[in-house]
């Protein structure tokens, strides 16, 4: 394998033939600044990435970043600059910053970006076949292409009826497979790694357990501010109680819900080709007596519209335990993989995203999906 200084660099001729060919497809090339307001990434990412982070100051005393991934700076560029007529596209070529064990941390990434299409699965099979023809501009034909869908998981959260401090904690750790686990054996009673870590926090949690939520923000603020502390990743101390709130909820509530454990390690060991996940799915709701007709409507509208865009069901690989682990990414994710895995990682990552942009300051949900391609990978593919 080609380390990151011997890595190939991809030739800029087919680097412009993807970008003509994005731009064909109706998506206009934007390239946001590198400079990227923290907390507004860790918000919408997740804070798991912010060790990751290449971290600055504004003269201002404002948290920035290198820009860590595209989507969301694409996406306000979009709130603040675009046009207001939906649908519009976006692509972009670029470095993204990530602190990395090996290598400098700088990315050269690109991708495009699809705000305010209502006809979803086209709209989804459309983004999954452009990424497909730009990796064959750029000579890669052996692929395998890897899908999942965060809708089915929450209708099957809610069928379970769960209470909704445990949907929002399962829903938080989709797509982290060890973590995910780890919690459903705990919601079920069982002790996981981390019980001792957590030793420490349950006498504060226990204190917190049942308090009046406005006596527990007190507590937590007057805490906070003794510390010194008025903010943590961009939370405010309001926001930090709520957490301590949840989490005394959830130590609270550990246990008890064993059948529902069940039914979610059954789901997510779901794994099937395209062709035959309708129906795995509809045996597993079956057995479990879950309603997820119109989840699975879209998903087979989805294979439909992948069918007609020459794309075989048969050739996708769905893991009912897969998504990305952004936290922005709501609905169908999909990464695009070197069959004989030269290089680690994707070469093609992405998903739907419904409520970013209005996150963002949109004035009303715009659906939007897209994908980025990691160009040193599909470069040290080509090399190797």
């Amino acid at each position: 394998m080609a380390t990151a200084a011997e890595t190939p660099a991809l030739d800029p001729a087919k680097i412009d033939a993807v970008l003509a060919l994005f731009q064909a497809a109706g998506h206009a090339p934007v390239s946001p600044p590198i400079l990227q307001p923290a907390n507004v990434l860790l918000d919408l990412i997740g804070e798991d990435i912010r060790r990751r982070l290449f971290l600055t100051n504004g003269t201002d005393g404002a948290d920035l970043c290198l820009r860590p991934d595209f989507t969301i700076p694409v996406c306000r560029h979009h709130v603040a600059h675009g046009d207001s007529t939906l649908p519009t596209g976006y692509c972009y070529h670029g470095p993204v910053f990530r602190q990395r064990a090996d290598g400098l941390g700088e990315i050269p990434q690109m991708g495009a970006e699809s705000l305010g299409r209502t006809d979803i699965a086209e709209a989804d099979a459309d983004l999954l076949a452009l990424s497909i023809k730009a990796l064959e501009t750029f000579g890669l034909q052996d692929i395998s292409i890897r899908i999942g869908d965060e809708t089915l998981f929450a209708a099957v959260l809610t069928g379970l009826g769960l209470p909704t401090v445990w949907q929002r904690r399962l829903r938080d750790l989709f797509g982290e497979t060890d973590k995910l686990a780890a919690a459903v054996k705990r919601m079920a009673g069982g002790n996981t790694a981390d019980d001792d870590s957590r030793d420490v926090r349950l006498g504060f949690l226990a204190a917190l357990e049942g308090a009046d939520p406005e006596a527990a923000h007190a507590v937590v603020e007057d805490l906070l501010s003794i510390a010194g502390i008025s903010a943590i990743g961009g939370r405010s101390p309001a926001e930090i109680a709520d957490r301590f709130l949840e989490q005394a909820a959830l130590t609270r509530g550990a246990g008890g819900h064993g059948k529902a454990a069940e039914a979610l390690k059954a789901y997510l060991q779901i794994k099937s080709d395209g062709a035959n996940a309708v129906s795995a799915l509809k045996d597993f709701a079956g057995k479990y007596g879950l309603d997820l007709n119109a989840p699975l409507a879209a998903f087979e509208q989805r294979l439909a519209a992948l069918a007609a865009k020459g794309i075989d069901p048969a050739r996708l690989s769905f893991a009912a335990e897969f998504g990305r682990r952004l936290d922005y990414y709501s609905g169908f994710v999909f990464e695009v993989h070197a069959d004989t895995q030269s290089e680690d990682g994707p070469l093609v990552g992405g998903g739907r995203y419904d409520k970013l942009v209005t996150l963002l300051g949109a004035d009303s949900q715009v659906p939007a999906i897209g994908f980025s391609m990691w160009l040193d990978r599909i470069a040290a593919r080509i090399g190797g």
